[in-house]
């Protein structure tokens, strides 16, 4: 009797082991094909993501070759960077930026926040006084003594739809 209970409990534990094996082998393979397919979904997005990135960077300086070979310079982040400080340095007089095209309105003054070079030739700008907001596109010229100056080409400002 003690034979034929220790052969009942191998075959028990034989037939536990086989269902165990099968168990993890398809939840194994199960996962890896789901963890397949949201990779693909991943690299999917990923593409589009960088496919919108590619589309909203063709109008900079840094993707316009014949833009870099017009300003001549070696070190364009540095120079992005010049430009942009030298019209942000505008935003410290008290009546506001003067490139913005906007008067004073109220008690804030309307500075520019954000930049954007297109390309040798033109920065759009957004600027606001806290409550307002607004958009002006420049024209920027590389004078012979280094400095830059500016030009308003076109500015709006957005009006309050309080509905």
């Amino acid at each position: 009797m003690k034979n034929s209970l220790f052969l009942y409990l191998f075959i028990i534990a034989l037939l536990m082991n086989i269902f165990t094996y099968k168990y993890f082998t398809t939840k194994t393979e199960s996962e890896l094909k789901s963890m397949s397919s949201s990779l693909k979904k991943t690299k999917d997005s990923l593409t589009s993501l960088s496919n919108k990135l590619e589309d909203s960077n063709y109008f900079s300086l840094d993707h316009n070759d014949r833009a870099q070979n017009y300003l001549n310079q070696n070190d364009l982040p540095a120079f992005e960077d010049k430009v942009k400080q030298s019209l942000l340095a505008f935003n410290d007089d008290p009546a506001g930026n003067k490139y913005i095209d906007q008067p004073k309105m109220g008690e804030q003054k309307f500075i520019i926040n954000k930049i954007k070079i297109l390309n040798h030739r033109w920065i759009i700008a957004d600027y606001s006084n806290g409550s307002l907001w607004g958009e002006v596109l420049l024209k920027y010229f590389i004078n012979e003594d280094e400095t830059i100056s500016f030009e308003i080409m076109n500015s709006y400002l957005y009006s309050l739809d309080l509905n």
